[in-house]
């Protein structure tokens, strides 16, 4: 068996942001799948887009961070940070060229055969050109503020993942060729300006025509400009560095430092990408690069429209034959009093919902979102115990939630109902910020306890205590979950979610919030693994132990399901114990540093990815145990970051019935014939469609409708 730090040789690991790039991908190639209806194509297209702006505001700009500060530390896969950004470059240009293509040659032809029209403003007819120079006139150049760059006018700031157009115009008196900047008010208008259906002058009119904004303000700038000649138009538009690096500081202080690091974020970092329309003149880049403060490493020429996440817009289009078959869910078996009660959409009729006390007194209740509501089953325990007079506290913690969120209300109904309400908001959710300092001050002023976390963490927990008087004793009812207290995303991200009263639970999570809202020290639970106190020691005794059962015969076995694996040390101790024989089956996402089947590594090791309609977020860990399996939930990947510098629980599943549920889903995760394989470089390759298909997705939808995996 190899010694740890062989184990820890840079060519076992594969770069965290090579890995997420790898994945993104995947993303996209679920828009290039024929078998992905149209408009789901332009969805995921979209979804590719915005991943990759987020991945440029965090992740690209930490490491131009890193060289400008001199850091000289290498990634695990031994890169320099200057190295990672060229690796970077190198594989993300021939991905914007395949998703240019899909949109240009594929997605755009196939829509207009359904009466979808994307056409470029060059392609109008007359009646088209008059009604948009209209609606140019009266609905957009009102809002235009063309901005002149010459030497008494410096290069205007360019806000971050805005839409521009730089203009060429030339003075006919003097000969001078001037530029400008025009900034496309995207952010006001709709993308994709649809043009009444009429003035296609096509038999039967077509369901939905449109031009780009960015066209619309381009062709029309003689308006802008009247007395100069417009010689040429080119669109651009900058990524800035959008991550909020913030001191430890306490709670009052830590909204307040909050608050004036979003204000810099919405004022902008520095440029960590500027992306140019392909035919875009050199001498015109060169000026943005000045203007900009951008290399020419930085600079991605696209051929095509810039900013595809607006293809999102699309999918409202009213054509159900171009998306999936819509699935909104039922109400989880055990808390269904009576199949007859649910109505066609999947909820249930008020008066035949028993109290959901009794129904989790009676046994823990698993949960799988979306297959399972979560209006019926979380907000629905939470509802009750707001309304409830034998509940005496709540006390959950919010990572992200939805606008006009029914668990907010909830709590606030709650704390107004005189119950003890504590909800722990974690401000530090990125891209969120401003959205949960919103709610923590709504929070507030309802009487809810607001509390910001433990100092120098960020509390990702999904976490639920509800304590209500019974018999002249306290009973505690616990949800503990996998993902977000988010109505919104409960229906589009697969996640798993535990309903137990059982006495163990309900102890641990008194003492964990007791250490999230106070000095707590404690540094042991009894049901729950907690990070960053016992949950990175748990999980790695429990790999030490499947390698003890099988270096004693007892056919170690290791199966996860998880969004990320990238921790050097859980990696090491994996390739361990496939030396020693233990077989591991991996279902992983997003990034993943491991490398399987190396020869004497981690020949025991395989790797698959999941991607679907359903974004995968649910994390499930499975210890065969020589035969006396132990199973356990979570909201925690394999990640640096989840295992030290987060606040997280994993709950240990002890009903057999919920852990005969959950071996048959990962069961179905690992025998889905659409499953993305990963090879011993790091390479992902899809099976291809042709004969019976099992995909994990479309089989749990039909499962569950017929009953055979139902939460009970």
């Amino acid at each position: 068996m190899a010694k740890t730090e062989t184990l820890l040789a840079p060519e076992l690991y594969i770069n965290r942001e090579l890995s997420w790039l790898d994945f993104n991908y995947r993303v996209l190639a679920q828009a290039l799948d024929e078998y992905t209806p149209l408009l789901e194509q332009a969805k995921f297209s979209a979804i590719f887009s915005n991943n990759l702006d987020e991945f440029f505001m965090v992740r690209v700009a930490s490491l131009k961070s890193q060289i400008e500060a001199g850091v000289s530390t290498l990634s695990d896969d031994g890169l320099t940070a200057q190295q990672q950004l060229q690796a970077i470059r190198a594989k993300l240009r021939p991905l914007l060229e395949i998703q240019q293509q899909h949109y240009r040659h594929s997605l755009k032809s196939q829509l207009s055969s359904y009466g979808v029209h994307l056409i470029d403003y060059a392609n109008l007819n007359d009646g088209q050109r008059e009604w948009i120079e209209t609606y140019f006139q009266n609905a957009i150049f009102p809002v235009l503020t063309p901005l002149a760059v010459d030497p008494s006018h410096p290069f205007p700031f360019i806000s971050n993942l805005s839409l521009n157009v730089a203009a060429l115009v030339r003075d006919p008196d003097t000969g001078q060729q001037e530029f400008a900047r025009v900034k496309v008010p995207q952010k006001n208008l709709p993308r994709f300006v649809q043009i009444p259906a009429q003035l296609s002058g096509k038999q039967p009119e077509p369901v939905y025509t449109a031009v780009p904004l960015e066209q619309v303000v381009a062709f029309n700038l003689r308006l802008l400009f009247p007395g100069m000649h417009v010689e040429g138009h080119y669109f651009f538009r900058v990524t800035r560095d959008a991550d909020l690096e913030l001191r430890d500081l306490e709670a009052d202080d830590l909204m307040e430092a909050l608050e004036e690091g979003l204000r810099k974020r919405r004022r902008g970092g520095e440029v960590v990408r500027l992306e140019v329309a392909d035919e875009m003149p050199e001498v015109v880049v060169q000026l943005l690069m000045e203007g900009t403060a951008v290399e020419a490493e930085d600079v991605y020429r696209v051929n095509g429209p810039l900013g595809l996440d607006d293809l999102m817009s699309l999918v409202a289009i009213p054509l159900p034959q171009l998306k999936f078959k819509p699935h909104k869910g039922r109400t989880a078996t055990a808390l269904a009093r009576t199949q007859k009660g649910q109505l066609e959409d999947g909820s249930i009729k008020a008066e035949e919902f028993e109290s959901i006390f009794s129904v989790i007194r009676r046994g823990d209740v698993l949960l799988h979102h979306p297959y399972d509501l979560f209006s019926t089953s979380v907000e629905e325990f939470l509802n009750q115990a707001a309304d409830d007079p034998l509940v005496l506290a709540i006390k959950m913690t919010l990572y992200r939630t939805s606008k006009n969120s029914a668990v907010v209300a909830a709590l606030i109904r709650a704390a107004e109902n005189g119950k003890q309400v504590m909800a722990l908001v974690e401000l530090k959710a990125r891209f969120d910020e401003d959205n949960n300092i919103q709610w923590a001050k709504q929070l507030e002023a309802s009487g809810v306890h607001v509390v910001y976390g433990v100092l120098g963490l960020k509390t990702h927990t999904k976490i639920l205590l509800v304590v209500r008087k019974e018999k002249e004793r306290l009973n505690s009812y616990v949800h503990i979950g996998t993902g977000n207290y988010n109505s919104k995303t409960s229906s589009l991200y697969t996640d798993i979610g535990l309903l137990t009263a059982r006495p163990e639970f309900g102890a641990d999570l008194v003492e964990l919030f007791n250490y999230l809202t106070g000095f707590s020290k404690q540094q042991s639970f009894r049901r729950l693994l907690v990070a960053p106190v016992t949950l990175r020691s748990r999980m790695e005794g429990l790999i030490r132990r499947e390698i003890d059962h099988a270096l004693a015969g007892r056919g170690g076995h290791i199966r996860a399901k998880i969004n990320s694996l990238v921790d050097p040390a859980i990696i090491a101790l994996l390739y361990e114990a496939s030396q020693a024989g233990v077989t591991i089956e991996l279902v992983v996402r997003g990034m993943c540093s491991l490398r399987p089947a190396l020869e004497g590594i981690s020949d025991g090791i395989t790797v698959i990815s999941v991607i679907g309609r359903f974004l995968e977020h649910s994390r499930i860990f499975w210890f065969g145990n020589g035969g006396a399996a132990e199973l356990f939930i979570g909201s925690a990947d394999w990640m640096s970051r989840n295992l030290d510098k987060r606040v997280e629980a994993v709950a240990q599943i002890e009903d057999p019935r919920l852990r005969q549920q959950l071996e048959q889903i990962l069961d179905l995760y690992l025998q889905d014939t659409g499953a993305w394989h990963m090879n011993s470089e790091g390479q992902f390759q899809k099976r291809q469609h042709g004969g019976e298909q099992h995909l994990v997705q479309q089989e749990m939808v039909k499962r569950w409708r017929g009953g055979l995996i139902a939460a009970t």
